[in-house]
């Protein structure tokens, strides 16, 4: 008699970690209790590719660097990496980019994974998977007008109905204004934000700031503080689901930073 039970499924493999994708703005805490693992150097096998990883230019470089060499990596030509763009090295491809490119690059599939701040990460607002907190590189997204001027563009407010904020982060500023629901008419600017409020341009700006050096300079001071930045660990949706090298990069960088 020909067996007529119907065919059993094969058992899911589940990843080592499980995560879900998520756009950048709503961060995904990694679950600490499946971090608690000895440190783990990725590495290339035969039938894989160098694992791509994007560096942020700027100020998170070096310690981005520093935190790579502290769990295994070969970074071998990435303190000093001249004019170079793209270094390799035993296993890897290290691509330095612009900080506000890092997710499109990470998001996209330019790159497997990244190190990058939080604001560039909020202010794209891509859909890209948040692996670990990395606890450096902090400061804050501030609300700062003249000193001279306390209280102005909150007369002008109630006189017009509308406010006029300068940023250099216009889906972050108006995400803040939307939740806290005041109008506004955001200018753009690329640089020098602190002078919008001192020529006229505009009646307060969002910035982002470490230490406030710059705002008490030029005579601004924080009305209101819109959310706090340090640079994460981050990984292209596809790659984080199917590549282990990644995960396992996570679990090594998560106790690295406890």
């Amino acid at each position: 008699m020909s067996d007529t039970r119907p065919p059993q499924a094969p058992d899911a493999s589940p990843l080592e970690v499980p995560l879900r994708a998520t756009p950048a703005t709503s961060p995904v805490a990694p679950d600490e209790t499946q971090l608690e693992l000895p440190l783990e150097t990725p590495r290339e096998t035969p039938s894989q590719p160098p694992l791509k990883i994007a560096l942020p230019k700027g100020s998170l470089y070096a310690d981005s660097v520093k935190l790579l060499a502290r769990a295994g990596l070969d970074t071998a030509g990435l303190e000093k990496p001249g004019r170079q763009l793209m270094i390799a090295t035993e296993g890897y491809q290290f691509f330095i980019v612009r900080p506000t490119d890092v997710p499109v690059f990470t998001s996209l599939g330019g790159v497997d994974c990244a190190l990058c701040g939080y604001d560039s990460l909020a202010e794209q607002g891509l859909e890209l998977v948040e692996l670990v907190d990395l606890r450096f590189g902090a400061c804050r997204f501030v609300v700062a007008e003249p000193e001279d001027a306390r209280q102005r563009a909150e007369h002008s407010y109630q006189r017009r109905g509308v406010m006029r904020v300068a940023t250099k982060y216009p889906a972050i500023t108006q995400d803040y204004y939307d939740r806290i629901g005041v109008q506004v008419e955001i200018v753009k600017l690329h640089g020098n934000v602190e002078l919008a409020p001192l020529s006229g341009l505009a009646e307060r700006i969002v910035d982002i700031t470490a230490t406030g050096a710059t705002l008490r300079e030029n005579r601004l001071v924080v009305v209101d503080e819109v959310l706090a930045s340090t640079a994460r660990f981050v990984g292209n949706t596809a790659s984080v689901r199917t590549d282990p090298r990644i995960r396992a990069l996570a679990r090594s960088l998560a106790t690295l930073v406890r």
